[in-house]
């Protein structure tokens, strides 16, 4: 039978005390909707005494979800407490979260006390609290530092004092995950009455280990995680609730569940990145735009053929619709063939290896290809095919203090002819060229340029129309270059005269 994780999110507290990322009461309530149905054990909706608007959002919230436990955080000071409690009084179910540093570091220099005075403080807070909610919370504030035996004692005193809940912070991310999991095994084997708490972690992020130790804790017994959507929180973060939550479900050796429904995970994060500020790295795990996206061609042939291959998580598992494909110069023609079915273009070996040609040499000049840029290799492909004039070469001189030249090299019926010429900018200088190089006569009637995507690198598409002997004829390309698009369109509409 499987174990029952209980996940404790703290987005609002925790994960809101990063610089910039605050939200105002009615962010916060759409926030906690979300998680509540994300489904979310416990919501650590603030820290009353620290604000009006802390204590205001810890209220409004309490009204406005019913599911989860919500929880409010105190320092243990009787006021904080009271404040605290006062703040809850609408919550269905509530929770005060109150406790007190327990390292040598917090003991010496934050409180200049010593460890009996401090055991004493954590009794008497626990205490405190029980007079106001059944359902305390301690935590033993940089714990991941405390010495093992004193962390018992403390732990096992304030079980005594009615605390339901431990919470064993590695507030500073200074463990590594053998050294977390060992210190909550240690309390599971050395804590008189352990098993009438739940021991929770609290995992930050400062050497990257969150949630590796946070795992860890699990694996020796914790049964509450303390996490936050998108891991954010305090410098470099908080233990991510994805991360955990997709771990357990991936490893169904470890007999762990939870009770979030996996498929809002991805509209969660969204919803916390966009109302914080707060953009998501790129290469974050199961919520960042890479994480299922492939690139290299063994990869994207691989993801292809069967899925699993080099996915251990289904993307829609998350709410994300499928695996992205990404088109870069490492694409092979698998995933260039793939893409371009999507867009409804079934190509035989012949027509695939020219297109894959020049989707080479535009993955070369380009970061990002997109469906804009297949479709105009496939009308410059399938258009141009059996051209009779083809571009060989060009070569263009322009600036503030040069007189603009171009040199064009055209193939015309397997013969190729080559000529320099002037103009007013590059583009009027290489249609100059053109023209003398083409036995037909021909006007410009018009000329545009669109770009089709957004940036500096993105592709240039040109329409162009011409008239000869009263008849009128339209030509396109599109480039990174638009010079070349340019040059490319007048090609394609001079070939529909020949």
């Amino acid at each position: 039978m499987s174990d029952r994780l209980y996940i404790f999110d703290t987005t609002l507290r925790d994960g809101e005390q990063v610089p910039g990322c605050q939200l105002n009461t009615v962010e916060k309530i759409e926030v906690a909707k979300a998680l509540e149905l994300l489904g979310v054990d416990v919501l650590e909706a603030g820290f009353p005494i620290s604000s009006p608007g802390d204590f205001q959002s810890v209220m409004e919230i309490s009204k406005a979800v019913k599911n989860p436990i919500i929880c409010a955080l105190t320092r243990a000071v009787e006021k904080d407490i009271e404040v605290a409690a006062d703040s809850l009084k609408y919550a269905k179910r509530k929770r005060i979260h109150t406790g007190i540093g327990t390292s040598e570091y917090h003991i010496r220099y934050k409180f200049n006390s010593n460890q009996d005075d401090i055991l004493q403080r954590a009794i008497a807070c626990v205490k405190y609290a029980r007079r106001f909610v059944e359902d305390v919370e301690f935590y033993a504030e940089d714990a991941g530092r405390t010495e093992n035996e004193y962390l018992a004692r403390v732990i096992e005193a304030v079980i005594a004092a009615g605390a339901t809940v431990v919470n064993i912070p590695d507030t500073t991310g200074y463990c590594l995950p053998e050294e977390y999991g060992a210190k909550i095994r240690y309390l599971k084997e050395n804590v008189k009455g352990i098993d009438n708490a739940i021991i929770s972690t609290h995992c930050h992020n400062d050497l990257g280990m969150a949630t590796a130790n946070t795992v860890s804790g699990v694996i020796n017994g914790a049964r509450q995680v303390e996490v936050t959507i998108n891991g954010i929180g305090e410098r470099a973060g908080n233990t991510s609730l994805e991360e955990v939550v997709m771990t357990m479900k991936s490893r169904k050796n470890l007999n762990i569940v939870t009770g979030i429904q996996t498929k809002n995970i991805f509209k969660t994060s969204r919803l916390v990145s966009s109302l914080m500020n707060m953009p998501v790295q790129p290469n974050k795990a199961i919520v960042g735009r890479n994480a299922f996206a492939h690139s290299s061609g063994i990869h994207q042939d691989g993801v292809l053929k069967h899925r699993e291959n080099y996915e251990i998580i289904d993307p829609l598992e998350v709410g994300i619709s499928e695996s992205s494909i990404a088109l870069t110069a490492r694409s092979g023609r698998a995933a260039l063939k793939h893409r371009l079915s999507l867009l409804g273009y079934n190509l035989n070996k012949e027509q695939l290896d020219e297109v894959y040609k020049r989707f080479l040499e535009l993955a070369d000049k380009k970061k990002d290809i997109r469906d804009e840029d297949l479709e105009i290799l496939i009308g410059n492909t399938t258009t141009r095919k059996n051209n009779k004039i083809k571009l060989e070469h060009l070569q263009v001189l322009c600036g503030k203090s040069t007189i603009p030249m171009a040199t064009v090299t055209l193939n015309i019926n397997g013969e190729t002819f080559s000529h320099t010429a002037p103009g007013n900018g590059p583009v009027d200088a290489s249609f100059r060229a053109i023209k003398q190089l083409i036995h037909h006569h021909f006007r410009v009637e018009e000329y545009l340029v669109q770009a089709i995507t957004k940036g500096s690198d993105d592709i240039g598409k040109v329409h162009i129309q011409i008239e000869n002997k009263g008849n009128y004829y339209y030509g396109f390309s599109g480039n990174t270059d638009v010079v070349t698009a340019s040059v490319e369109a007048l090609i394609d509409a001079i070939n529909k005269i020949v």
